[in-house]
């Protein structure tokens, strides 16, 4: 079967409304609308640079979830997968606006549209299209009937002879405890081509400290290859017959951390995917996380081929 589609993820876009002046959330009148959701970033990430991307999700019929729809239209993202249902809403959240370190971020997705997610909405011509399946523990996270889901695709991809990469993207308030959590997501990676943690998020699933140490933690159980990220200080990767660390972009000034993982997952799966070495597909998720560190939304700041081939030659690594 040919792939029509390079890559496909499922899960949760959300309204953003992200704050336009600093300060306290509840004191803050002035705010701008953006699609958000870590799926969704990827996806479009994947698209502006010029990939296939489809996105499978659940929305509400309501404002957000057409404005959901309209949006992943607008960024080329193949939607013929988003469903819609009249029980339930559309996810939103809102997000402040910081001179420095993390903005606060409230969401609003409990019993959401995309939360019911599950088996029965699996389409496997629709996935069987597709080169490459990526997903996140958020939509792990979000309801049994979710999990069952991501079980479901990654196993069918796999079967399939699909390349599969998984984030954890850690949300430990959408979980009961750490444990639960922990045993869930390294569920989850198991059977995992690439896998694509935060070194912070590496240290809680795995005990470990060392990049070095989680990676093998994974490699050992099955994963094919892992990457870090270091934030400040780049990314890390481990296969079986290679590794190394790559520097990352320096960034002058940095608006908004929010998007940088998801950013960074598009740079290397799209890398991937073209058949770059594995050290020029980490560079590229290092320079889309950078990019996207410099821009106010979660996207904002995510190139098209030419932007990112402009960045590459004038940028600098420290």
């Amino acid at each position: 079967m040919t792939a029509t589609l390079d890559a496909v993820t499922f899960g949760e876009p959300m309204a953003m409304f992200y704050a336009n002046e600093a300060g306290s959330l509840d004191e803050v009148r002035s705010f701008t609308k953006a699609l958000a959701g870590a799926e969704t970033n990827v996806s479009a990430g994947l698209a502006r640079l010029g990939l296939r991307a489809g996105l499978v999700t659940k929305l509400g019929e309501d404002t957000f979830g057409k404005f959901i729809a309209d949006s992943l239209r607008q960024e080329k993202i193949d939607t013929q997968n988003v469903m819609f249902t009249k029980d339930h809403s559309t996810g939103m959240l809102i997000k402040s606006k910081v001179t420095s370190g993390d903005p606060e971020v409230e969401y609003f997705r409990k019993h959401s549209a995309a939360s019911t997610l599950s088996i029965a909405d699996f389409n496997e011509a629709y996935f069987a299209g597709a080169r490459h399946l990526h997903f996140t523990g958020i939509s792990v996270a979000l309801s049994p009937e979710c999990r069952d889901f991501a079980r479901h695709a990654k196993q069918f991809m796999k079967k399939a002879g699909k390349t599969v990469s998984f984030d954890p993207n850690l949300r430990p308030k959408l979980w009961p405890d750490t444990q639960t959590m922990v045993e869930a997501i390294n569920e989850a990676s198991e059977g995992c081509d690439w896998l694509l943690p935060g070194i912070h998020e590496g240290k809680i699933l795995t005990g470990y400290t060392s990049p070095e140490d989680i990676a093998s933690f994974y490699l050992d159980r099955g994963t094919s290859l892992v990457i870090i990220k270091l934030g400040t200080e780049g990314a890390y990767y481990k296969s079986a017959d290679a590794e190394g660390y790559v520097k990352r972009f320096r960034v002058d000034h940095v608006v908004d951390t929010v998007g940088a993982g998801d950013g960074f997952a598009a740079g290397v799966i799209s890398a991937l995917l073209e058949g770059l070495p594995l050290a020029e597909a980490v560079k590229r998720g290092n320079a889309l996380g950078a990019l996207a560190v410099m821009s106010a939304g979660d996207m904002d700041g995510y190139p098209t081929r030419a932007e990112l081939e402009s960045f590459l030659l004038s940028a600098s690594t420290n």
